[in-house]
């Protein structure tokens, strides 16, 4: 195949800074190695979850980094080499070079791999090079949960690039709720999950309560103590968790993964904003 298909593509973003191009080379990764992976029937099994699904399929204003997948059933013996195998075909069939590396442990409920690439950037015509004129090495982590919490609600949708595929992916409840169980549990500030929770509160988007329940009852400070998750419960731990973050480090995680144009976005962060999202998000949970 040739490379005009990934130059238009690329052009597409109409990049304005070297952040900006190495976080479009990225997504175009991302597209190209799902399609991949929808050729290889991965999506029998798996659902697509997490930030680069909302920034691809959902329309999410920033950019993301990794692949992240659940599978739609339990299965300690699922094997992913065919699955990886066809990725590093489908970006060989463009005379892009991948390497794959399967970091995946025996007694781990979530396969890890990481696709490394170093010549999509060579095959193109940047507007923004590197003065050193080394190409950017894009890293994707790719993650597989093989052990999920149940409940998980999910739905098709397709893409167009490189070629159109179907994916299945969650439905937006579901997103909502891994945030959340992200927001909640995670041990650190990471302003794109704030970033996605204020996108999320702008859609008033429901939330699947039991996916949610399970997936805290599954790992993080409510791990085995059975929550029982509803609206009240939900609004209580949010709020608790808005009124101890510090917005500037939240601000400065996020800040590589958006467009210069859309920085002001961020400005204004404060506690009373994300509160005021919450807000928003009453009536619909």
């Amino acid at each position: 195949m040739n490379t005009e298909i990934i130059q238009e593509k690329f052009d597409s973003y109409r990049t304005a800074s070297v952040q900006e191009e190495e976080n479009a080379l990225a997504e175009i990764t991302h597209e190209i190695a799902l399609a991949g992976l929808s050729r290889s029937g991965f999506f029998k099994d798996a659902i697509f979850q997490g930030g680069t699904c909302l920034r691809i399929l959902y329309n999410l204003e920033r950019f993301s980094e990794d692949l992240d997948f659940i599978l739609k059933k339990s299965d300690a013996n699922f094997n992913w080499q065919n699955h990886l195998k066809k990725v590093e075909e489908e970006f060989n069939a463009y005379g892009i070079e991948l390497t794959v590396e399967d970091r995946s442990k025996a007694n781990e409920t979530v396969k890890k791999a990481f696709l490394k690439n170093a010549s999509i950037g060579k095959i193109l015509l940047l507007k923004h090079p590197k003065q050193d004129g080394i190409s950017k090495l894009i890293k994707i982590k790719f993650e597989v949960d093989i052990n999920p919490p149940n409940g998980s609600g999910f739905e098709t949708k397709y893409l167009n690039f490189p070629y159109p595929f179907p994916i299945t992916t969650q439905d937006m409840p579901s997103l909502l709720a891994g945030k959340s169980h992200a927001l909640l549990c995670r041990e650190y500030t990471k302003g794109r999950d704030w970033y996605d929770f204020a996108w999320y509160a702008g859609r008033k988007t429901g939330l699947n309560y039991n996916f949610l329940s399970n997936a805290l009852n599954q790992i993080g400070p409510w791990k085995g103590k059975n929550p029982i998750v509803d609206k009240e419960w939900y609004l209580n731990e949010i709020k608790q968790k808005i009124e101890v973050i510090d917005w500037d480090i939240a601000k400065q995680d996020v800040s590589r993964f958006l467009k210069q144009k859309d920085l002001p976005t961020i400005e204004f962060w404060n506690q009373n904003y994300f509160l005021d999202c919450l807000d928003k998000m009453v009536s619909c949970l």
